[in-house]
């Protein structure tokens, strides 16, 4: 008789669980080899085109191994079987540019500068802990997280830390300090006899940045971010102007050396000749990417570059409207969606990205999506830029973001139908990662 398991209304497989559990239940399901099969009426598999109808995904460990028929007389006797009803299953959310030690902090509190200057390293990490197990509540079963802003090598740690099973989280792809130049990164304005932290690591000259990059990557980085534009405002006629920072030479040096070790390069690039000079310097993703001129999205084409665009983050915490950094924080948005639209129309390869961190983490992640469907993607696009386009630009490309056999078992589900309305992705009901319940809540059934 087949064991099966109904997901209720309210049922919290996981909120009253200890982490040590859900380790030992992660191992056992690995283990035992029996086979968990999860039921529901629609399936966006990440990569096909239209959804599938009354499926069941098998999954053995953490592995799925086969999508069948809802009706299929085919299980082994000992299938465990998750019946989700009439929701929609997609792939595991995957964000790639995050930030677990940045929390959006309040100016009024003191900001950015108050979090590196006045809270512990022990602080941070136990809010980075928040924030990673925020993210995978709201269904991103991976993150590409942007730089620990201060916090030295602190997102090696807590990746090995969810790896390991020690705390609830996405798997992670981090790239620790990140890589600016002198003068490209806050804190700033501090008298020049002190010296205060920065939010980055700061080079001058290819050679430094060489070793910027070997000793970044030496320490566990995944992705090398390089900060080629800094501070922005508006000139005399309006125009956008964003400060670049490293020259050419000192970006190549960084790509060449990361290149060698099997990685690749993040460009945060708002416009102008920082943009360029990520381009021309080979960089691997354009990171924001405000305001992108039709040549330099052709380049963009050529090389193969992704664009992480970031949108909503911009429309948050805006300065007000009579002020320049208020006129200028509308100029941004002005604009960022042109550039996205003529990106998508033109074919540049684009993923999912927030910059959550950049707002407060209590925020909906997935408010991006309602953005990417304003400035020309259709819900279907907006869901593949966060599966399996995304892990193409992970180079997970079959193993996550999708959901097919040999792919990780890194399920969401949602009560209704997100081609409809994709701001139902801003209330996933069920997470699954590795072939583990993490958490499913009410309106599944």
């Amino acid at each position: 008789m087949k064991r099966t398991i109904l997901l209720a209304l309210g049922l919290t497989l996981c909120a009253g669980v200890s982490l040590a559990q859900q380790a030992t239940q992660a191992a056992a399901n690995v283990a035992d080899g029996k086979t968990l099969v999860v039921r529901a009426r629609w399936l966006i598999d990440g990569s096909g085109d239209k959804p599938r109808h009354n499926v069941q995904i098998v999954i053995r460990g953490n592995r799925i191994v086969d999508i069948i028929p809802a009706n299929s007389p085919s299980l082994p006797e000992d299938a465990r079987v998750i019946d989700l009803g009439g929701a929609t299953v997609l792939p595991g959310l995957i964000d790639t540019h995050t930030h677990i030690f940045l929390q959006g902090e309040d100016p009024a509190e003191g900001g950015y500068d108050a979090q590196l200057l006045k809270s512990p390293a022990s602080y941070r990490a136990a809010r980075a802990v928040v924030a990673a197990r925020r993210a995978l509540e709201q269904g991103f079963t991976s993150i590409r997280d942007m730089e620990t802003e201060g916090a030295g090598y602190g997102d090696v740690g807590i990746k090995r830390a969810i790896n390991e099973g020690l705390i609830p989280g996405p798997r992670m792809w981090v790239s620790t300090l990140s890589i600016s130049s002198t003068g490209g990164y806050p804190l700033e304005g501090y008298a020049p006899e002190i010296s205060v932290p920065k939010g980055a690591q700061l080079i001058d000259g290819p050679i430094e940045a060489r070793k910027a990059a070997r000793q970044q990557l030496d320490n566990g980085a995944d992705w090398i971010k390089v900060y080629m534009t800094h501070r922005s405002w508006l000139d005399s006629q309006g125009a956008l102007v964003s400060q670049p920072t490293l020259t050419v030479e000192e970006l190549k040096a960084i790509v060449d050396e990361t290149h060698g070790w099997g990685r690749k390069v993040a460009c945060h690039a708002y416009n102008g000749p920082g943009l360029q000079r990520a381009l021309d310097g080979g960089c691997d993703s354009i990171e924001h990417g405000l305001e992108i001129s039709d040549a330099q999205i052709a380049q963009m084409i050529k090389q193969g570059t992704w664009y992480v665009p970031t949108l909503q983050v911009y429309y948050t915490d805006w300065d007000p409207a009579d002020t320049d950094s208020g006129k200028r924080d509308r100029k941004r948005v002005a604009l960022h969606g042109v550039a996205f639209t003529k990106a998508l129309h033109a074919g540049v390869k684009m993923a999912f990205g927030t910059d959550v961190g950049g707002f407060k983490w209590s925020a909906p992640i997935a408010e991006e999506f309602s953005r990417e469907v304003e400035f020309g993607m259709t819900p279907m696009q907006a869901i593949q830029s966060a599966t399996s386009r995304a892990a193409e630009l992970l180079g997970k490309r079959g193993e996550i973001g999708v959901i097919a056999p040999g792919a990780y078992a890194d399920l969401i589900a949602v009560a209704s139908d997100p081609l409809a309305d994709i701001t139902v992705l801003k209330s996933v009901q069920f997470v699954m990662k590795d072939g583990v319940v993490f958490q499913t809540r009410e309106g599944m059934r």
